[in-house]
């Protein structure tokens, strides 16, 4: 018997599949499963099962383009496939063509009941969803104690908020004991003196999910007594328990940034606010200072004692100028009365007597005419010092 190697023997059996014509152009019914689309290629890669066997399949980008049902884990499809080989791996897989909707597969069929279920129970009513505690001391977490998904969350809380504890309660997250397993930890994180409580795992299967999707885990979700964070799978996946937890997150990672605060947002923050806080204040300030000058200059002009002072000033400039001008208006009339005095001065007897005139009387009449006396009449003749009697002994006519 020849000895053949790995390579010749895939390539074989390749070749048998590929000469077999029962296997070529074949119509299969299954419900897909573990559907994934290659973002850089775009081939889709996924399971089509039924209730005892499974196969997987493989759908390349061309005639994935034309398929126009919506492509999704849960749904019965009739495929148009080729049995073949993937030599390299020496696996076993169809080749898609094309595919047909066959209706909704037991699987999903099942679980939309379930969910209707707890739907009117009041499960998933959004009016009893409670809030996150802004400053968590302690985050539980219900997860497989050897999964990246523990890891996730801790190197996440370590990051942004480091004062955060972490308690783990450990769970089976895939297999038939899981949603026991799941359960019970909730129950247990329940009693616990934990903040808030983060229920999930890793990405996988839709098959590695279903313990989330079990009516067990999801009444545990409803009557923990702590908020809840269900991160289940990867963003694209969602469970019955997303719908039952106070909050979602797409990923584990996501559910620890949810949980915790940013120190660093935090810091960012408060100094922001401080920033603000200031600019108001002086905003403030120059505003009181404002509207305080202004009353000042209000009540400066409606208080008595103010306008009394005023009014004193204005008096005493008052007076002040009225002295000026007294004072100008007395030495103007002073000056006057000294004009006048020295013309009175100048026309007075006593000084035109001193320049060697008298002043001659007849009794009480001054005289000025010779005529006005006679001979024998007695006379007084009034000088500068003094006055003397003389007689008329004769009256000369003025040539």
């Amino acid at each position: 018997m020849a000895v053949l190697t790995v390579t010749q023997l895939n390539r074989y059996a390749a070749f048998q599949l590929k000469e077999d014509r029962h296997l070529q152009h074949l119509l299969i019914r299954g419900e897909i499963s573990g559907f994934t689309r290659n973002q850089r290629s775009g081939h889709c890669y996924f399971i089509l099962k039924d209730a005892e066997s499974s196969v997987r399949a493989v759908l390349f980008r061309n005639q994935a383009s034309r398929i126009s049902i919506p492509l999704e884990n849960g749904i019965s499809v009739i495929a148009a496939a080729t049995a073949t080989l993937y030599e390299r791996e020496g696996t076993f897989q169809l080749c898609v063509t094309d595919l047909q909707m066959d209706g909704v597969g037991a699987q999903q069929s099942a679980l939309e009941q379930r969910k209707r279920r707890l739907a009117a129970l009041g499960v998933f009513d959004a009016a009893r969803k409670r809030p996150l505690p802004a400053f968590p001391k302690k985050i539980g977490v219900v997860t497989s104690a050897s999964g990246a998904a523990i890891h996730d969350i801790e190197q996440v809380i370590r990051r942004r908020f480091p004062l955060v504890q972490v308690m783990l309660f450990p769970a089976q997250v895939q297999g038939d004991s899981a949603p026991e397993s799941i359960s019970h930890a909730i129950q247990r994180a329940s009693q616990s003196d934990c903040d808030i409580l983060i229920v999930g795992r890793g990405g996988g299967s839709a098959e590695d999910l279903q313990a989330f999707q079990t009516e067990e885990v999801v009444m545990a979700v409803f009557h923990c007594s702590i908020p809840v964070i269900s991160a289940v799978g990867h963003e694209i996946d969602q469970t019955l328990t997303d719908y039952a937890a106070d909050l979602r997150a797409p990923t584990p990672s996501a559910a620890a940034e949810l949980a915790v605060p940013s120190m660093l947002e935090l810091q960012y923050q408060i100094q922001a606010n401080r920033k603000q806080l200031k600019t108001r204040m002086a905003a403030i300030l120059q505003q009181k200072q404002q509207q305080w000058s202004e009353q000042q200059k209000l009540l400066s002009a409606a208080v008595p004692e103010k306008r009394i002072v005023g009014l004193k000033k204005e008096v005493q400039a008052n007076r002040h100028r009225l002295q000026q001008q007294m004072h100008k208006l007395l030495q103007e009339k002073q000056f006057q009365l000294q004009l006048q005095q020295t013309k009175l001065e100048s026309n007075h007897p006593n000084r035109i007597l001193s320049k060697g005139y008298a002043i001659v009387r007849h009794g009480q009449q001054i005289l000025s005419h010779a005529d006005a006396v006679q001979a024998g009449d007695v006379l007084t003749i009034q000088l500068a010092h003094g006055t003397i009697s003389v007689q008329v002994l004769a009256q000369e006519e003025e040539t």
